[in-house]
């Protein structure tokens, strides 16, 4: 895979830093600062950039500052500007219905009920470009439940006891966007989609 931007999805502001709706600001949050790489506003593509690599591994880091709703704004705008396919894009999303700890990465897909990919696939006219959804774990497995404590859930953020899972999970996927640029998408799916980190038993 030519992958070339690196899309995290989230929404802007300190009100819903480090959120779990946020989890894909914090990935490329984690990788630019392991890069030593700032991110600079950039209103024409209204985002948030930073580069990492030079040449042909250049790799560009968008944090979209549209609002979840409309990410697909700002993707198609940093598409447009840098003259990319869709096929050189890997967008990182929270998702409630894969398990805390656990990665889905896919080339292709529907938007599966969560509006950032929507928006994303609506402004692509296309649903083929890969994601790496981060699972956050349902509120509640009762359907009523669920749907009447998702927004806390995916506004919240997480606690203390999920940190080190959350920190297991940050790394592998760094790790692993290392892989998919190196051995492809296929090659990284079959180690990211078998990764379970599990929480620490704590002593009664």
């Amino acid at each position: 895979m030519d992958l070339q931007l690196l899309v995290g999805l989230g929404n802007p502001g300190s009100r819903y830093a480090e959120t779990r709706h946020n989890v894909g600001f914090m990935l490329l949050e984690r990788l630019a600062a392991v890069e030593s790489a700032p991110f600079r506003n950039q209103p024409r593509l209204q985002g948030l950039l930073a580069e990492i690599g030079s040449g042909p591994q250049r790799l560009r880091l968008l944090m979209p500052q549209t609002y979840m709703n409309e990410s697909g704004r700002s993707i198609r705008s940093a598409l447009d500007w840098f003259r990319l396919e869709p096929s050189q894009l890997l967008v990182l999303v929270d998702d409630m219905d894969l398990p805390f700890g656990r990665l889905r990465l896919r080339a292709s897909g529907s938007a599966g009920g969560h509006n950032g990919l929507r928006s994303t696939i609506q402004h692509l006219g296309s649903q083929e470009f890969a994601r790496l959804r981060i699972g956050i774990g349902a509120p509640a497995q009762e359907p009523q439940e669920r749907k009447a404590r998702t927004v806390g859930h995916v506004l919240g953020r997480f606690s203390s006891s999920e940190r080190p899972v959350l920190d297991a999970v940050l790394t592998e996927v760094i790790s692993g966007i290392d892989l998919i640029r190196r051995l492809g998408i296929e090659r990284a799916g079959n180690r990211l989609n078998a990764f379970r980190a599990e929480p620490v038993a704590t002593a009664p």
